[in-house]
């Protein structure tokens, strides 16, 4: 009965812990994703706008 109930309070941590990271993840990865695309547009020499690039991560982010 304990070995069960450990079981599940392991579970329901694990479930929290990975929801809350799961945000922090994602915006790392738009991060990245803004840096990418800031370099990308200085190497065509083209106005960096932010929220456009914004945008557009967070859509590409989401797909995956």
């Amino acid at each position: 009965m304990k070995k069960n109930i450990l079981i599940v309070i392991f579970i329901v941590v694990g479930m929290i812990l990975a929801l809350k990271f799961n945000d922090h993840n994602r915006n790392k990865s738009i991060s990245a994703c803004l840096v990418a695309q800031k370099m990308e547009s200085e190497k065509k020499a083209e106005k960096f706008d932010i929220n456009k690039a914004k945008k557009l991560c967070e859509k590409i982010i989401k797909k995956k």
